[in-house]
């Protein structure tokens, strides 16, 4: 659970105030033991009033509290436990340090606002804990434990501000992803919006542009009506074939009248295999278009003759006059009903 950014420094003060008082009667302490030890010594190795030898023995004396040998330091002290314990502190303390730095530069990196203002971690109480910890260590007499237990409480305040920070930097991470994801979410559906309005363009400009060309075909359809059909070669065969090898046949003769050779042949029989099967009854109900060609409407093969209705040459002759002028070849013509479903 994240900590109060401000109640967190004023509880730290409060407690911060007790341990400073605490550890003056331990300098003091220090002081006067080094103090004691010191006269101890000196009286102990002075020579007695008017002795007049110095080699002569002397008369040694320590004080009460001193009677019994002290070591040097603790990690000579039979209390290992108590080494221990004051090791394992100071190297916590220092992960602590090392920590609160480490969250204040994961901060600055990431370039995100978190919830405190202040995104350091004031650890200057914690170091002179441990300072004044590995001082008094030397010194037996004092109180190890104390010094000890207040490295330990700097060092649990200095770990709550870093956790609440540390909490603070991952709800801003976490908040960051979201707002990425978001952006990418809705990037996505513009761009899925884009797509099928261009497709939905495209395919009306496709409608429009067929629509166009149909509209030209009929236009000029309608004008070669009008006029008389001076281009239109003569039909030399007779009317009495109406099978379907028979128009095929009577196809194949007129082709020499515009210069196509037997390749422009194949092409023809599949255009008007597929319109028609070479039926020269055949009739679209729905659109109207009617014989070999399918002529829409069919009254424009009347132009060719006027037994366009029953007669396969009258219907091919005025078919062939059409492929001509608007695609130039029966392979043309074919070419583009491939591509388009209609010629």
């Amino acid at each position: 659970m994240l900590t109060d950014s401000h109640a967190t420094p004023a509880r730290r003060t409060t407690r911060q105030a007790v341990r400073r008082l605490r550890r003056r009667p331990f300098l003091v302490a220090s002081t006067l033991t080094a103090s004691l030890a010191i006269a101890a010594t000196a009286t102990a190795m002075a020579p007695a009033p008017g002795t007049a030898h110095a080699d002569e023995p002397q008369v040694t004396f320590a004080l009460a509290s001193f009677s019994t040998a002290l070591p040097q330091t603790l990690g000579g002290s039979a209390d290992t436990k108590l080494a221990t314990t004051v090791e394992t502190a100071i190297a916590e303390a220092d992960a602590a340090i090392a920590a609160s730095s480490d969250v204040t530069k994961d901060i600055a990196a990431s370039k995100l606002e978190v919830a405190a203002d202040d995104t350091t971690v004031d650890t200057s109480d914690l170091e002179a804990a441990v300072e004044h910890l590995e001082t008094v260590e030397q010194i037996p007499l004092l109180d190890i434990a104390g010094a000890t237990g207040d490295v330990v409480a700097e060092t649990a305040d200095v770990a709550e501000e870093t956790s609440a920070l540390r909490g603070q930097l991952d709800a801003a991470i976490e908040k960051e992803k979201e707002r990425k994801a978001e952006a990418k979410r809705k990037a996505e559906a513009k761009a899925k919006a884009e797509a099928k309005a261009k497709a939905e363009a495209e395919a009306k400009a496709a409608e429009e542009a067929a629509a166009a060309e149909e509209a030209a075909a009929a236009e000029e359809a309608a004008a070669s009506e009008t006029s008389a059909d001076t281009s239109a070669p003569s039909v030399s065969v007779a009317a009495s074939g109406t099978s379907a090898g028979e128009a095929q046949a009577t196809a194949r003769a007129m082709l020499g009248n515009y210069g196509w050779g037997d390749d422009q042949f194949s092409c023809l029989v599949s255009l008007w295999n597929k319109e028609s099967g070479w039926n020269y009854q055949a009739s679209n109900p729905s659109s109207g278009a009617y014989g070999i060609p399918q002529a829409l409407p069919g009254s424009k093969m009347s132009t060719a003759g006027s037994d366009w209705q029953t007669n396969p040459a009258t219907q091919i002759a005025w078919g062939l006059g059409y492929i001509d002028g608007r695609y130039g070849s029966p392979c043309g013509a074919w070419g583009h009903s491939q591509s388009n479903g209609w010629y």
